[in-house]
């Protein structure tokens, strides 16, 4: 079949079809950007090129150009990009291309192209190439090396991979002296305890490539290299240990734990390297949610401990009610962790549970921290609010947006692309291009009132995700209509009371899991609003007696919140009505919180933040805080947070046993 005939059978195709249940094609120019789409995931050059002339004057001809230059950008000429760069000034996509141009041109080593280009890139979020930036503007001397050192530290002590940028200004800035070799250790230590070794030996080869062996024999059984009696001599550096004992706290705290108190390393390592390790040791041990993390923590120093090692222990403090411990954790912590709502909220806690310097001191200076963060717009504002005896409301809506800021955001040019990508099915080109549209294309991103006109569009489009998203961006003026709207009302609010379900609590779930968007599909497999997995939807339905269901009926709108209100009903009452241990079951199985809720009664936000899944903590939280939300909206009456956590603990001795077939 000939090129002219393919695209004639693609169009006829697209004419009868809808584009991934998304949006219809609009004509023949829209089928070309589709089959320019599967061309570029082919990577057919010829193809691509070929077509793009049958672009020209179309909305997506900048992500149409993009996809053409992108295919070809390891073998075109730096005019051939820069001519592709000129013909979309400004947009998304001339950026993006800016952006993977910049990385081929430093992994390269074309400093002099990649400078010039350089000052034009507007996103500047790409951390490989902020370091490049940083070596590149020390070795030109505008600014001065040491204080680019520390910068470039900063952003590849937060890499969790390999990559090259960071890793290659580190380099430069060792051999120039204004890194030292305690920074490639800390990097090294860092990469271990994620669970990166490609990271570790990256880092390790800096110092000496001859090392490099010893972390895959780290890697591969620590308490193997541990165990030999010449293993300090035979590593040159005790660092080596300190990465052997991390590696072996990541599966064993117990053993590390062991490991650590054996004189030899007692006194063979310094302060700051056994405050480290035990660090890691009571994390780990933490997330196991064992009583000795505790213990663990306080073998070491915490001026020594990460960030992450902090918070840990301020989590098992937490778990013990040692609110000295949580106090002392969060003083440690960096300014910026500090300083999150999160550990506002704790450290108020902590005040208030010691009293200290005396009980009305101590309450005055919790109050006024409460004070700092209290609000509707999230887990522990809420909890705040709640604190300072205020009930969860909605803020007083805005002002009305007006005729003109509608029509501002209608015709914006970037938000114009970044629908009809979406309507014509692309979702994901469509979703950056307005991500860069409200936060990156301008310094600092929208203003209020931009943002708010923007998520109206998004509304009334009924693209519910970048609704929210973008609504969340806003930090004085809050419009909760956009933030927690409720779509397919009628079939949330039927089914949710038909089985006896609070409406606000699948509205908070759906928020949290989907963003409303009916066909999303997750990395892992579940789909639709309530993001059910295949597994789970076919024992669900057999449960519900729903006969003749087919796996693809769970993208279908009512089937899916049938089924995924049946299975969380069922994961409600195998919880006893546990709000947050039927939402973390919902996320991560409910195998996980049943051994989580075992070890002392603790009240919920208490349980909620020691969850060891981080993404299941954010999880539990995010839903709790939006069911509150919902509920205040829907029933127009003030809500409370903390009723809904409630108190987390085992299993009642009278309670039902446990429904082991909840998948």
């Amino acid at each position: 079949m000939n090129l002219v005939n393919f695209r004639r059978g693609l169009w006829a195709i697209m004419a009868v079809l809808c584009v991934q249940g998304a949006a219809w094609a609009q004509g023949p120019v829209d089928a070309t950007v589709l089959e320019m789409r599967e061309a570029f995931r082919r990577n057919n050059t010829a193809t691509l090129s070929a077509l793009l002339p049958s672009v020209r004057g179309h909305v997506l001809e900048p992500l149409a150009s993009y996809w053409e230059m992108k295919a070809r950008l390891e073998t075109a000429s730096p005019a051939e990009i820069r001519a592709a760069l000129r013909r979309h000034p400004g947009t998304y996509w001339e950026d993006r291309l800016r952006n993977d141009w910049l990385l081929q041109l430093a992994k390269q080593r074309d400093w002099a192209n990649f400078s010039a280009e350089l000052p034009a890139f507007r996103m500047n979020d790409d951390r490989q190439i902020q370091c490049y930036a940083l070596m590149l503007d020390a070795a030109a001397n505008r600014i001065p090396a040491d204080e680019a050192a520390l910068q470039v530290q900063a952003l590849w002590h937060a890499q969790r991979d390999a990559d090259d940028g960071c890793a290659t200004a580190a380099q430069a800035f060792l051999s120039s002296g204004h890194l030292d070799q305690q920074a490639v250790w800390q990097r090294a230590r860092l990469a271990m305890d994620a669970n990166r070794p490609a990271a570790v030996a990256q880092a390790v080869a800096m110092l000496d490539p001859q090392w490099v062996p010893l972390v895959d024999e780290v890697a591969k059984n620590p308490a193997q290299f541990l165990d030999e009696k010449l293993t300090a001599i035979r590593t040159r550096t005790k660092e080596m240990v300190v990465l052997a004992t991390i590696r072996l706290a990541f599966n064993d705290p117990a053993a590390a734990a062991e490991e650590m108190n054996r004189k030899r390393w007692v006194a063979q390592l310094t302060q700051e390297e056994r405050s480290w390790v035990w660090g890691v040791i009571g994390k780990r041990s933490a997330q196991n949610l064992q009583d000795a993390a505790l213990g663990y923590f306080v073998h070491g120093q915490d001026a020594f401990m990460t960030d992450d090692h902090l918070a840990w222990k301020a989590r098992a403090g937490m778990r013990a009610g040692a609110w000295g411990h949580v106090r002392d954790a969060i003083a440690h912590m960096s300014e910026a962790q500090a300083n999150e709502p999160t550990w506002i909220y704790w450290r108020a806690r902590a005040m208030q549970a010691l009293r200290e310097p005396d009980a009305i001191a101590a309450t005055v200076q919790a109050r006024a921290l409460y004070d700092s963060i209290a609000s509707p717009n999230g887990f522990y504002e809420q909890l705040a609010l709640e604190e300072l005896g205020h009930p969860i409301t909605p803020p007083a809506p805005p002002a009305p947006l007006t005729p003109q800021e509608r029509e501002a955001a209608a015709s914006h040019p970037g938000l114009q692309r970044a629908l009809a990508a979406i309507q014509l099915g692309l979702r994901g080109e469509g979703v950056r291009e307005w991500n860069y549209t409200v936060a990156l294309h301008t310094p600092g991103g929208m203003p209020e009132r931009e943002l708010l006109a923007s998520a109206d569009l998004a509304c009334r489009q009924a693209l519910w995700d970048r609704c929210i998203n973008t609504s969340l961006r806003t930090s004085v003026v809050f419009d909760h209509a956009q933030r927690f709207p409720m779509p397919h009302q009628a079939e949330v609010v039927r089914r949710s009371n038909e089985i006896g379900l609070d409406p606000a609590y699948v509205y908070g779930l759906i928020r949290q899991e989907s963003r409303f968007v009916t066909d999303a599909r997750s990395h892992v497999g579940a789909s639709g609003l309530m993001q059910v997995m295949p597994a789970t939807a076919r024992w669900t339905a057999r449960k519900i007696g729903l006969t003749n269901f087919r796996p693809h009926q769970i993208t279908e709108r009512d089937t899916n919140i049938l089924i995924g209100t049946a299975y969380l009903k069922l994961a409600l009452e195998d919880f006893e009505g546990s709000l947050p241990l039927a939402a973390a079951a919902y996320n991560a199985g409910p195998g996980r919180p049943r051994v989580w809720r075992n070890g002392p009664a603790l009240p919920g936000e208490i349980w909620a933040e020691n969850i060891p899944f981080e993404e299941t903590r954010d999880y539990v939280k995010q839903v709790l805080a939006n069911t509150t939300n919902y509920a205040a909206l829907i029933s127009g009456q003030p809500q409370s947070l903390r009723a809904r956590l409630g108190v987390v603990g085992p299993r009642e001795a009278t309670a039902q046993a446990e429904n082991r077939d909840l998948p």
